[in-house]
């Protein structure tokens, strides 16, 4: 009989971390200040003595207001990540005395993954195998709680990638036993993933007479770059020049477009500007066939073809017409999409982002103060549409995540339920002395299923596994397991398994 192992991880996430810009919790206050709901869980797995999983219990219950409810996918990566027989997730909401919450930063797989990660690390440490290579041993062929295949997948990739980048070969695996001089040094590595969702979104398309084109969305730009890279889809598409190219978006009589969260802008209207340019260039086509000034005059638009921003002759090497020249006196020639993912495609395949954090941290033994000293992401994510825009993102989630992890917490005042450190003096957040070495890799993954453009979001995947990889560097630092967050002094000043 196979020796079998159940390893129970209580993880009470009590401060749930709040980002710069909100509060944790608000009670008896307005309910426009928003906040992560507090959860506390538990994940429980059993695995065989070689690390093969054979259960996995996750339990969450989160705090939502009494006049509303409010849920989020806390226990989801655990019914899909890892391959295991037997699965049980149970999340529960609890009304509180509070606004109603909302996904600050990330969706609720961020806080679900500081469970399942560390329990994940815990598992190894009890079975005494690799971090990475119990994850190896655990890797699915397909999505076992739907029964599809993903349409990409490649979190084995990142972990080999980012082990290369990161030096884990040379790893200690005994916790403590890791020192830059006096302090104590941790490596820690955690998994991240993220729905590649896609959302409804229209698009207008318009060639001008003077050979430039102009986009219209009612999407929105929060700063993750959206202006450059939906100028760049078009662009590309048209096989021109971006200054060549004009983009509208913010105003709500444009063309109608989805929230701008939930890591679906550039999958979801990046593919509407995508399909409007393509209807563009068929409509200008299809016009140019039909005057008699143009050489293309009486034929069919089956025997035309756009290249490089010109209108030719299909097969043919000459250079063909200019967007100016199709145009011409007729005025703007203007299309309309819409576009949303096939009921098909979404039935027949499963579609994820992966991606696999690195973390070393700094402990000092007798202050028992934490630093991040090196973070390590590698990311796939399917098609980056611009490389420096998806940097910053995944530089932006590392920041948000040692937040998270070691510094964001609102303290409330019990008389009254009101924060007590609702201002930038008191609620820490991380700052330029708080950030070591952030790395971000991306793997050349491609993936046609997920949409046209093959793109997946990054901007919510870039944090979420940030906090249990500086935890389960934490514990090999120090031997001391950390169950909530904001990891903080306090925490390690309780009786550590290591002799400081």
């Amino acid at each position: 009989m196979t020796a079998s192992l159940l390893v129970f991880s209580l993880c009470s996430l009590l401060s749930a971390w709040a980002p710069s810009f909100g509060v944790l919790l608000a009670l008896r206050v307005p309910s426009a200040l928003l906040h992560r709901p507090r959860t506390d869980q538990r994940v429980a797995l059993g695995a065989t003595a070689d690390g093969r999983l054979t259960s996995i219990i996750h339990e969450a219950f989160a705090e939502t207001s009494r006049y509303e409810q409010f849920f989020e996918g806390i226990t989801n990566q655990s019914e899909f990540l890892y391959s295991c027989p037997n699965v049980r997730t149970r999340y529960r909401i609890v009304p509180t005395d509070t606004s109603t919450p909302t996904p600050m930063r990330a969706p609720g797989e961020a806080s679900g993954a500081y469970a399942l990660e560390c329990a994940m690390d815990e598992l190894a440490v009890a079975l005494n195998i690799d971090p990475i290579d119990l994850r190896r041993r655990n890797e699915p062929k397909m999505d076992e709680r739907s029964g599809r295949p993903f349409s990409s997948r490649s979190l084995l990739q990142c972990l080999d990638l980012g082990a290369e980048r990161f030096g884990w070969a040379r790893r200690d695996p005994m916790p403590g036993s890791m020192r830059d001089g006096r302090l104590l040094i941790g490596w820690g590595v955690a998994t991240t993933t993220r729905s590649a969702a896609q959302a409804p979104s229209d698009a207008v398309a318009r060639l001008m007479p003077d050979g430039t084109v102009e986009i219209e969305v009612a999407t929105a730009d929060m700063e993750p770059g959206t202006y450059t890279s939906m100028t760049q889809v078009a662009a590309d598409t048209l096989g021109l020049p971006m200054d060549r190219v004009r983009f509208t978006l913010g105003r709500s009589d444009l063309p109608t477009a989805p929230s701008h969260g939930g890591s679906w802008t550039m999958a979801s209207v990046g593919t509407a500007i995508r399909a409007a340019c393509l209807a563009v260039q068929a409509e200008a086509a299809r016009q140019a066939t039909g005057d008699r000034r143009s050489p293309f005059f009486g034929m069919s638009t089956e025997q035309l073809e756009w290249a490089g921003g010109r209108l030719r002759r299909r097969g043919e090497t000459e250079p063909g017409e200019t967007y100016r020249d199709v145009v011409g006196n007729q005025g703007p020639i203007q299309s309309r999409a819409s576009t949303a993912r096939s009921p098909d495609i979404a039935s027949r395949f499963s579609m994820y982002g992966f991606g696999a954090f690195f973390a070393e941290v700094a402990v000092d033994p007798d202050v028992r103060t934490v630093r991040v000293r090196r973070l390590v992401g590698v990311y796939g994510v399917g098609r980056i549409i611009n490389p420096r825009l998806a940097t910053s993102q995944c530089i932006g989630g590392m920041v948000g995540g040692i937040g998270q992890a070691l510094m964001e917490r609102t303290v409330l005042d019990p008389r009254n339920g009101l924060p007590v450190n609702a201002h930038m003096a008191d609620y820490l957040v991380p700052v330029n002395l708080d950030i070591g070495s952030l790395e971000t890799h991306f793997l050349e993954e491609e993936d046609s299923a997920v949409n046209p453009l093959g793109a997946k979001g990054i901007g919510e995947l870039s944090i979420v596994g940030v906090a249990p990889a500086i935890a389960n560097a934490v514990y090999h630092a120090t031997g001391k397991r950390v169950r909530e967050l904001p990891i903080r002094i306090e925490n390690l000043l309780e009786t550590w398994a290591l002799a400081a």
